[in-house]
Order: structure tokens, then sequence, then C-alpha cells
């Protein structure tokens, strides 16, 4: 568990290089904004968290059941980081924040379109902000 990262994780490094080099200028892990999101954007009130897809549940239900060895510790340990995450979307949406959580899988498979998705929120927040 020590050797567990908490922020510059893989995923996050292929996500930000990817946008940097899209011209996308931004925070990485800000203690300004609640939860510490991997990336954010504060200007536009964006928060970008990139949630590994053990650590975060995803697929919950069925990953739940496969969970073999120590559960006593892993299932309550996951539940409370889906609860902190829901809880962190709802405190950010509630200060005006666009929260967008993008799953490992989806970075690791499909970094471009991930970017996309990405940058058309940007230019999305831009246009409300008349620049």
């Amino acid at each position: 568990m020590s050797r567990i990262r908490g922020k510059d994780t893989s995923i996050e490094r292929m996500l930000s290089r990817e946008l940097w080099h899209r011209g996308l200028r931004f925070r990485k892990n800000s203690r300004h904004v609640y939860g510490h999101p991997d990336i954010s954007i504060r200007k536009y009130r964006i928060a970008i968290f990139c949630d590994g897809d053990f650590w975060h549940g995803y697929d919950w239900e069925s990953r739940e059941k496969g969970i073999k060895s120590n559960r006593d510790y892993w299932i309550p340990k996951i539940e409370r980081n889906i609860a902190k995450d829901i809880e962190t979307n709802h405190v950010l949406a509630s200060m005006g924040y666009t929260v967008i959580r993008i799953w490992e899988h989806d970075i690791r498979n499909d970094l471009k379109d991930t970017a996309d998705m990405i940058m058309r929120i940007v230019s999305e927040k831009k246009a409300q902000a008349g620049r």
C-alpha cells in the first residue's frame, strides 16, 4: 500500500501530457480546489479526476464478488472511496464547478477521444464566459 501513488499516476501523466500538447493550461492536484482534482482549470471552474478502476469501484456490483482475499478490508475501503467521490462531486457542483470523472480504462484505451471530450467541455465553458 505504501507504494500506491496518490498523485502523478501513469494515467494522470498520460492525460495531462495530451491536454498540454493541445494547448490547454491547468494545475495538477491543486490545493485551492476542493477534493484536490488531478487536473483543474479554476478560470473555467473545471475539475478533472482520473479514477483508477479498482480503487474507485468501476463496475463495482460485479467486481465486489471477485475480491477473494482480505474482503473485510477492501470492500469497505472501496465503498468509502465511492462515497467520497460522490460527496466531492456534490460539493464542487455547488461551487459551480463542472466535474469530469474519467475511468482508467478510458484513458488507457482511448486517450484521443477522452482528450477530445475534455476540450469540447473547455470550449463550451469559454463560450459561456464570452472569451
